[in-house]
This record gives C-alpha cells, sequence and structure tokens, in this order.
C-alpha cells in the first residue's frame, strides 16, 4: 500500500492558502487577498500521523521521515540473510 502525506497551507482562521497565493520566504502575502500563511500541515493516508508547524521546510522533512517509514525493509537489509555466510559449491 502506498502512503501519502500532502502538504497543505493555511491562514490563521485555518482556512485553505491556495497555491495561487503566493508568498516571500517568510510567509508574508504577495497575493493582495491573502491574510498571510500561518501554518503549513501534513496528514499521513494512515491515519495515525500529523504535522502542523509555521516552518513549511520542517513540516516537509517530517514528512519525507514519516513516508519513509512505511516502506517496506528491503531484502538486503534483513538481518537474517545478512548474517548468512555464503554457500560456495566448490
Amino acid at each position: 500500500m502506498s502512503f501519502r502525506a500532502p502538504l497543505t497551507k493555511h491562514h490563521a482562521d485555518g482556512s485553505d492558502c491556495p497555491a495561487d497565493h503566493k508568498h516571500t520566504r517568510s510567509g508574508k502575502p504577495l497575493h493582495p487577498d491573502c491574510p498571510g500563511r500561518e501554518f503549513t500541515q501534513a496528514i499521513c493516508s494512515c491515519g495515525d500521523w500529523e504535522m502542523r508547524h509555521s516552518g513549511k521546510g520542517y513540516v516537509n522533512e517530517c514528512r519525507k521521515r514519516r513516508l519513509a517509514q512505511h516502506r517496506p525493509a528491503s531484502v538486503s537489509a534483513s538481518p537474517v540473510l545478512r548474517d548468512v555466510p555464503p554457500f560456495n559449491m566448490r
């Protein structure tokens, strides 16, 4: 199963801040009808994780870490297979 945790941006009243509302790096609005971005949020589709913070980069980093936790472990990283000595037929 593939999980998602999309980033969403919000105004202080909790309403969505649309993509066409451009901002400075500090979150100050450049769009005349935008009161300013207050926070960025990510909610994982698994239902067990949610992150809300004023720093978009911080939320994005936490989101990436969370999604990486859902990835299945690779076979090469399995401790059972890693500790088995190689088999030589000589």
